[in-house]
């Protein structure tokens, strides 16, 4: 029963619903959801219709999507009110206590006078405890502060966090609600198929479609459809920008559609960069000052490598599509309250080492520690030796590493990136007065009371050393001078993540052929890609002028890359083009091949396009173990391209010199790269520039008017996205005959009251995997294979083979989606006894069919199925449809050793039950082979499962044995009695 504006109140309500109305709309116009300002005061004695006036009258500057480092208009982002209105009318009926903190509203003084705003004061609670605390839980406290009303944050959430010393040992959960949500357009597309279908359902229901609006900030950057189609070409960035279009254009009208459809959407056009880049350069806040209400800055994104943006000192982490749609509407995120891992750093990197090489090794070292479901914190003496761009290089490598981020807090480093990113002087002013009156700013020049942490860790940066990451996973770190001997190793040893298990005779075998007319050879570790990508390091101007000065010096001596090498170059943002050329080493990047071939993501994702044609089969038929090397974050077999068995992370200097060298099988010190005009040999030393050198370039290349240029025009788009036509209606017209954006089914038959809790009776097992199983294996990824399931499925409707695109492109449409699930052609199921690829063996039937056809006919008879795994079942990218694929499928649990933290969450919001094996147990000890049928003992009744309680399965063989049952928090439980997330959070808001 909702209020009207004409209702009759006491003046107490109508002071309410300014108030709330004050709320709703400054969560509109860019803010995470605050309690006003004192100066909200005045709306006591406001009439509703008044207080809407006073309102619209100080709308914020700086709001969300709009260039804040100078004024402009907010474009379509201030629209019909009507929607808030009703928003703030559906809250009243719910209405919560005011603020217990209010009291602790403090003044920010400008130092010229007046104020900067007000703000949730720390130090005023007066709690010696708070002192002690890690930076990164104290950004939850302020969250949880500044947005407790005792009814979605509750005080007892607070005291919770201010005790984290003794509570985080305890899994306690807590509420967060983040400032803002961050999309990149892979993930991004479902998200708003969710969102249109959750409207259609809202509708069916008999309510109101518009409940279904962002509340929150939301920005979509277009970054993960660009594919190297096109390289080693002046044209290359024109010429694949044409292709990508041609081949999304669908979902870029779609995503269009989106951001005028829904309010509080920015969507960032293609061409523009990579998400994390953007986030990092222009998008991250820092601090948010609206409604002169300060606070931190916080993000949560559907990409892991959200968490880029704690190397600016914003918390930022990357959660499951189904989370993100549930935060865009308002739902608080459940989070158990982490343990922080502070890592002390001391030091200086030696000459030479790059920040890719500190990466690699942290990565090593967190890994081998254990840092999952964690937070990590950086301090110490060597901070100060951390650009903020190797600050970001690490904090990007989070999920790597296993970590929910790897948390840099704010100092003075920080504050000259952002005056070197063209933020202004005052904004710069604010966030540093506001952080360091709040306890949340490292001044290194200051006594520091210290802070406690769950565990500790120490790097001296002298220690680190030049080193890659491969051939198979990212935290299997080689030194540079150990490489050749490791490759040697890893051809010998038996297959694995460091095996190919390749006969001795044939280890040194050459494959001779013909590469558009002149003589080529392929060997085992031949490098046949070379890219240089990934936000992780293109967002680093050290390694990025470094690999430049590389191709400079390798140009001048006469060196040259191989012609059947692909290379490319993929920089985050423009910025880099205009810094790369600034130096003149744009010149010498295109001598080597190195020419730009977009702006987006690429080779990191497994956008790497073919490879030549001559090329591919010389792989192919002769079984070469070809090489990738990339400057990537990922490295997991079949992502980076099909043909390339043995994929290696590199800083972008290393990268140039394999591409030169043609081979990873090398030993730099020893062997020369090649051999100069002079007939001399060239080794890496002869090319590898002095750190001092690369300063000195970074200096004098990379300027604050770059990034301003760059950034104020990134809104406007491109011709061809402006030229996109779409309508303006709030629903989606849906295309039945699309293969890019379909309505999924999840809402389907669906009614008001929940389905309630359920067990699992009698299930087969649908594949049995060991260890290490990625979401790269589980997802739908990179190309269709051309005898898949997806392939038959878009074939039947007239598609080509040359249009099927990437599965990541029809993530918009779940039937493309649902046949690519476990489609990964070098999957290892144990049920097919060692072979390798996309098929499970049909239990009652003992046929060998593809997953996706095994999984309909188990549907078809109406039998359930379950997934057994190994450790760390899915680790990797945060995918969605690594939980929705399964879902379709009919799969009800996954019984693992262990669970990627952000796929577990995926499991629970689609309705699949996650279950652990008790410790040192696995389904080879327990003597399980996946041919007996289990049954999952749970209760139907909610209010009898508890979060991380045991059940007990049995098989059909007789045996029995005990599981953690991995629902976390009392939220996943209700998430669970509503069959997943967004069947809760719509009948939620249809009884609203």
């Amino acid at each position: 029963m909702y209020l009207t504006a004409s209702s009759s109140a006491s003046s107490l309500l109508r002071a309410t619903r300014a108030r709330l109305f004050s709320s709703s709309l400054s969560r509109t116009l860019g803010s995470p959801p605050t309690n006003p300002s004192p100066s909200f005061t005045s709306y006591r004695s406001l009439s509703y219709s008044s207080a809407l006036r006073s309102f619209r009258s100080s709308v914020p500057r700086w709001s969300h999507g709009v260039n804040w480092r100078s004024p402009v208009s907010l474009r379509a982002q201030i629209r019909a009110v009507a929607p808030v209105i009703e928003r703030f009318e559906r809250k009243i009926a719910t209405m919560a206590a005011e603020n217990p903190f209010k009291g602790n509203l403090t003044s920010l003084p400008k130092p010229g006078g007046g104020e900067f705003g007000k703000f949730y004061s720390l130090p005023s609670l007066n709690d010696p405890r708070i002192d002690r605390l890690p930076y990164s839980i104290r950004i939850l406290l302020e969250s949880a502060i500044r947005n407790c009303d005792n009814f979605e944050v509750k005080k007892e959430d607070v005291e919770k966090i201010a005790d984290w010393e003794n509570t985080s040992s305890k899994q306690v959960e807590i509420p967060f609600k983040p400032a803002r949500v961050l999309l990149q357009d892979f993930t991004g597309v479902p998200a708003v198929v969710d969102l249109a279908c959750m409207r259609d359902a809202m509708n069916k229901l008999g309510s109101d479609s518009n409940k279904i609006n962002p509340l929150v900030p939301v920005d979509l950057v277009i970054d993960h459809s660009v594919q190297v189609d096109v390289a080693r070409s002046e044209n290359a960035v024109q010429a694949n920008m044409e292709l990508e279009f041609k081949r999304n254009k669908e979902r870029f009208a779609f995503l269009k559609w989106g951001s005028t459809a829904f309010q509080n959407m920015l969507v960032v056009p293609p061409g523009s960069g990579i998400v994390h880049q953007v986030n990092l350069e222009y998008l991250g806040r820092v601090v948010f000052n609206t409604d002169g209400i300060l606070y931190p800055d916080s993000v949560v994104g559907t990409d892991s490598h959200t968490t880029m943006i704690d190397g600016l000192g914003v918390a930022g982490w990357g959660v499951g599509g189904i989370e993100a749609e549930a935060a865009m509407l308002g739902q608080p995120l459940s989070m158990v309250l982490p343990g922080v891992v502070g890592f002390k750093l001391s030091g200086k990197l030696c000459n030479g080492v790059t920040a890719t090489d500190l990466v690699l090794t942290v990565t090593q070292i967190l890994r081998k520690h254990g840092v999952v479901g964690k937070f990590v914190e950086f301090y110490g003496d060597g901070m100060g030796e951390l650009s903020l761009a190797d600050r970001a290089t690490i904090a990007n490598m989070s999920p790597e590493y296993g970590a929910t981020m790897g948390f840099f807090p704010v100092d003075h480093v920080t504050l000259q990136y952002l005056k070197l990113t063209g933020r202004s002087d005052e904004t710069v002013a604010m966030i540093e007065g506001y952080l360091r009156a709040n306890n949340l700013f490292v001044d290194y020049n200051e006594p520091e009371q210290e802070r406690v942490y769950s565990s500790y860790l120490q790097l001296d940066l002298a220690d680190v050393e030049p080193c890659i990451s491969g051939p198979k996973r990212p935290h299997d770190r080689v030194p540079l001078k150990d490489m050749k001997a490791d490759w040697h190793a890893c051809l010998d040893n038996k297959v694995g993540f460091k095996g190919f298990a390749i006969p001795k005779e044939v280890q040194d075998k050459a494959v001779k052929f013909s590469f558009h007319g002149q003589p080529a050879e392929l060997k085992h570790g031949s490098v046949v890609i070379a890219a240089i990508t990934s936000c992780t390091n293109t967002s680093n101007p050290s390694v990025m002028l470094g690999a430049g000065l590389v191709a400079k010096k390798a140009s001048e001596l006469g060196l040259q890359v191989k012609p059947w090498v692909k290379t490319s170059l993929a920089p985050g943002s423009g910025v880099v083009t205009k810094y790369l050329l600034q130096s003149g080493l744009q010149k010498y990047f295109n001598e080597q091949g190195f020419h730009i071939v977009g702006f987006g993501c690429t080779t990191c994702i497994g956008n790497s396009g073919d490879l030549d044609e001559s090329v591919a089969s010389a792989i192919s038929e002769n079984d070469i173990v070809a090489a990738a090397v990339l400057s990537g974050n990922r490295n997991f077999e079949g992502r980076v391209h099909p043909l390339t068995r043995a994929n290696y992370l590199a800083s972008p200097p290393l990268v140039v010199a394999y591409a030169l060298a043609g081979t990873v099988d090398i030993d730099f010190e020893k062997e020369p790269i090649g051999t100069g005009k002079d007939g001399k040999s060239v080794y890496l030393r002869d090319i590898w520039p002095s750190t001092e050198e690369i300063a000195e370039v970074v200096q004098s290349s990379v300027l604050p008017e770059m990034f301003r240029s760059t950034y104020e025009a990134i809104t406007k788009g491109n011709p061809m996205w402006n030229d996109l036509e779409v309508p303006a209606a709030k629903l989606y017209s849906w295309d039945p005959n699309s293969t890019y954006i379909h309505e999924p089914p999840y809402f389907k038959n669906m009614n008001v009251d929940p389905p309630g809790a359920h067990g699992v009776k009698d299930a087969y097992c649908l594949l049995n995997f060991g260890d290490s199983i990625t979401t790269d294996h589980i997802s739908p990824a990179g190309s269709i294979h051309k005898d898949s399931p997806a392939a038959k499925f878009l074939l039947e409707r007239g598609v080509d083979r040359k249009d099927f695109n990437s599965y990541g492109s029809r993530r918009g449409n779940d039937e493309v989606m649902a046949r690519g699930t476990f489609a990964n052609i070098r999957i290892v199921n144990k049920l097919l006894n060692g072979e390798v690829g996309p098929k499970t063996i049909h239990i009652p039937s003992g046929e060998k069919l593809s997953v996706f056809d095994a999984a309909m006919k188990y549907k078809a008879a109406g039998k359930d199925t379950i997934v057994l795994a190994g450790a760390e079942y899915g680790s990797g990218s945060s995918r969605d449809w690594a939980a929705k694929g399964p879902m379709l499928q009919g799969v009800k649990a996954v019984i693992a050793k262990s669970f990627e933290r952000i796929h577990r969450s995926n499991l629970v919001g689609m309705g699949i039950v996650p279950l652990c094996f008790k410790s040192g147990e696995d389904a080879d000890t327990l003597g399980l082979t996946g041919h007996e049928r289990y049954t999952i003992d749970l209760p139907s009744n909610i209010s009898q499962i508890r979060p991380g309680q045991d059940v007990t399965v049995t098989t059909d063989t007789g045996k029995s044995f005990t599981c953690t049952v991995r629902f976390d928090t009392e939220v996943e439980l209700a998430y669970f009695n509503h069959g997943g997330i967004l069947p809760y959070v719509i009948r939620n808001l249809s009884k609203q």
